[in-house]
């Protein structure tokens, strides 16, 4: 979502013939990257970043072991529809992984991790990391072909902040918006923040417009139409920036809310993508339709988990937690769910983030059913209790997690039931609502460091665990006060480490992520962030 990343949903990726060489260089290049970026905004001596020319031709990507065709037409499969056209209050991954065809910021993110320009042609960070300074790109244009302004850009980030609403990140950093000439943006924070660039991948929209009802963006696809429920039908920018970009006329993102039913398409060949593959389906298609698909495997980037309610009575105490996190076998998990790919995890942070990673979370709670009924009985909870794990129905990486989980937890005592409702219902009731006690999802994040733990902030906006812990609050703020990287990054090691110690939640993995493209198409890459580039893809030459 923003900050969910469902499994629906997310993150992206690498692939085919080659796909295991891709997943383990585009692995080693975003570390390298993630690693640099923080050099270059932390460096006292300031930063810049003139990228005008990087990432504009589409060739530059292009696979060496098929021959790209242009034209044609990608139907994309996927298991629920957009919450909003309008990127500025979209908060759940598969939203966000549609609308970055769409709109672009002034930087985005690569496949590999990095951050570079896109509808500014540079930019350059102060030495303190208080003014950001963006020069405009070159005859830049909207999808209706209109020009792109300095006023688009002031008001989209006016916009995006005040949606975000006053406590938000984004609002309580931004201090002014100043234009000295029509090329040139500065951004001024209240305080220096080393990691806002990422947060400039908010989308520029045209002065005054309404992207609910009319999506206007610079990215390489437009809006078509929009059909509530059916599908989203983009086709061709021929002003998009990028030399060769993009292959395809047109993509169709069609919405089918069951999982079985959107199995049963891809392999009748009316869809030509699906993500989120159980290992069971990847072995279907293998056996039975092999040279159809390309298998496209990486990691989701998420971290996914059995979020708890720290409010709901029996985990108001930090040994019930933490008997949940004893009590769960994550192993048995991920060899049943993803043939034992995904790296298990022990606090809100992925491994790929290697900067700002601390791997010792993932050892915290070994499986030891005997210590997990010790802590319930010193709590008070000797007999168990009674527990209702919340899940959206459309995703079935979510509900089979769940039941496993509650079959595990029965043997400690804790009669765990499911409820399944629909993914509309899960944002309102339980990311906005907070009315649960227990929830198996997947969030995702961006590039910085604080949007994966800043959401445990006692004072959130988006703390749906409701957990609240003083020392946290206070190395929070030390991290975003934080400019050296190595001052930063001990920082968010601090708080990765009270999360696990006081069992925020049970942290399960990063799931691996199974892809069946078919083998007409070919240029599928993964993201560190939550994207769907179709702009790379291709039909492959016969």
């Amino acid at each position: 979502m923003r900050d969910s990343r469902t499994i629906p949903s997310t993150i992206e990726y690498e692939r085919a013939r080659i796909e295991v060489f891709l997943v383990k260089r585009s692995l080693a290049i975003l570390l390298t990257l993630v690693l640099g970026l923080g050099v270059v905004l932390s460096g006292c001596s300031g930063a810049s970043k003139d990228d005008s020319q990087a990432g504009t031709d589409v060739n530059a990507q292009k696979p060496t072991e098929t021959e790209p065709v242009y034209g044609g037409q990608l139907i994309y499969g996927m298991t629920q529809d957009l919450v909003s056209l309008d990127p500025h209050e979209s908060t759940d991954a598969g939203t966000r992984c549609v609308v970055f065809n769409i709109y672009e910021g002034l930087v985005k993110p690569t496949a590999a991790g990095d951050l570079v320009p896109a509808v500014a042609e540079s930019y350059d960070i102060s030495s303190d990391a208080k003014s950001y300074t963006f020069t405009l790109r070159d005859q830049i244009r909207f999808q209706n072909g209109d020009p792109v302004t300095i006023k688009d850009i002031e008001y989209s980030i006016h916009r995006y902040a005040e949606l975000s609403g006053e406590s938000s990140a984004f609002s309580l950093a931004l201090d002014q918006v100043t234009c000295p000439d029509d090329k040139t943006v500065v951004i001024t924070l209240k305080q220096p923040d080393s990691e806002f660039l990422s947060q400039l991948t908010l989308a520029i929209i045209p002065d005054g417009s309404d992207p609910v009802q009319n999506p206007i963006g610079t990215g390489p696809f437009k809006v078509d139409t929009y059909k509530v429920g059916e599908y989203l039908d983009l086709s061709k920018n021929e002003y998009y920036w990028v030399s060769g970009a993009p292959y395809l006329d047109s993509v169709r993102f069609k919405f089918i809310a069951d999982v079985n039913t959107a199995f049963t398409e891809l392999q009748a060949g009316t869809i030509d993508v699906l993500n989120y593959l159980t290992t069971a389906q990847v072995d279907a298609l293998q056996k039975s339709a092999q040279d159809q698909f390309r298998i496209v495997e990486g990691n989701m980037n998420l971290v996914h988990a059995l979020f708890l309610n720290n409010d709901f009575e029996p985990f108001k105490d930090v040994r019930v937690r933490q008997a949940m996190c004893y009590a769960v076998d994550r192993d048995a998990i991920n060899q049943f769910m993803f043939g034992g790919k995904s790296t298990l995890i022990g606090s809100h942070m992925i491994p790929s983030l290697q900067t700002w990673y601390e791997p010792s979370c993932a050892d915290a709670y070994p499986h030891d059913v005997q210590k997990a009924k010790e802590l319930l009985a010193e709590a008070g909870y000797g007999d168990g209790f009674e527990l209702t794990i919340t899940v959206p129905s459309q995703y079935s990486q979510h509900v089979d997690t769940a039941q496993i989980i509650a079959d595990q937890l029965s043997e400690v005592g804790i009669k765990a039931t499911l409820k399944q409702i629909e993914w509309s219902s899960w944002l309102t009731d339980v990311y906005k609502g907070r009315q649960y006690e227990a929830t198996v999802i997947g969030f995702d994040g961006k590039l910085n460091p604080s949007d994966w733990l800043a959401k445990y902030g006692t004072n959130d906006s988006k703390n749906m665990t409701n957990y609240s812990n003083a020392e946290y609050d206070e190395l929070l703020g030390k991290a975003l006060a934080a400019v050296d990287q190595g001052e930063k990054a001990a920082y968010y090691k601090q708080m990765q480490l009270n999360l696990s110690e006081n069992a925020a939640s049970v942290y399960l993995e990063d799931p691996a992520d199974f892809v069946a493209i078919s083998s007409r198409f070919d240029g599928y890459y993964f993201y560190p962030t939550a994207a769907w580039d179709v702009s790379t893809i291709y039909m492959v030459k016969e």
